[in-house]
C-alpha cells in the first residue's frame, strides 16, 4: 500500500467517517468473479465491479457494474460527455485509487473520484472489493449511490 495505512481499515474508517454501514467478510482466494460469488453464495450479479477509469486529461472516475455484465464504452461516454475513456495500466489504478486492481473500491480511495453506477445495482445489497485482496465488502448499494452521490445511468451491456 503506497501511503502504508492497512487498506481494509481505511475502508472501514472511510465508511464510517460518511455513516455508511459495511460489512467485510474474509474469504478464500477467487480465479475469477464467478468463483468469487460462488464462494460468497450469490449469484454473479451480485458482486459489483469497480472499474477505474481513466479520462483523457489524466482525471478517472469509477464506474460500477454488476458482475454478469459488461462495461458499454458507448453509453459511459456519452453520460460522462466525452469522446474517450480507457482502462488505465495497474501501476496508474494504484496511484489513482490506492488499491490494487482486484480490491479497487470507491470507499476510502485515495482520490475522491466521480462514481457512475449502473442502474441495475439499484435497490440490491451488493459486494464488492474490499481494499485487500481475500476480502469482500457489503453494502446496500442505495445507500452506497446516495453517500457518494453517484450518478445512476444505464452504463453496461450483456457479455
Amino acid at each position: 500500500m503506497s501511503d502504508g495505512i492497512d487498506p481494509l481499515a481505511r475502508v472501514r474508517d472511510a465508511a464510517a467517517a460518511r455513516g455508511l454501514a459495511i460489512e467485510i467478510k474474509e474469504r478464500p482466494a477467487a480465479d475469477s468473479l464467478a468463483e468469487a460469488a460462488e464462494l460468497l453464495g450469490i449469484p454473479p450479479a451480485g458482486i459489483v465491479k469497480t472499474l477505474v477509469v481513466k479520462r483523457s486529461d489524466d482525471t478517472y472516475l469509477f464506474a460500477l457494474i454488476p458482475g454478469d455484465r459488461a462495461i458499454s464504452w458507448p453509453k459511459l461516454r456519452a453520460v460522462v460527455g466525452v469522446n474517450k475513456l480507457q482502462l488505465p495500466d495497474p501501476a496508474r489504478a494504484l496511484a489513482a485509487t490506492g488499491y490494487e486492481r482486484g480490491t479497487i473500491v470507491p470507499i476510502g480511495s485515495s482520490h475522491e473520484w466521480p462514481i457512475f453506477a449502473d442502474e441495475r445495482i439499484v435497490g440490491r445489497r451488493v459486494a464488492m472489493g474490499a481494499g485487500a485482496h481475500g476480502y469482500s465488502l457489503f453494502a446496500d448499494a442505495d445507500a452506497l449511490i446516495a453517500t457518494y452521490s453517484a450518478t445512476v445511468a444505464d452504463i453496461s451491456q450483456a457479455v
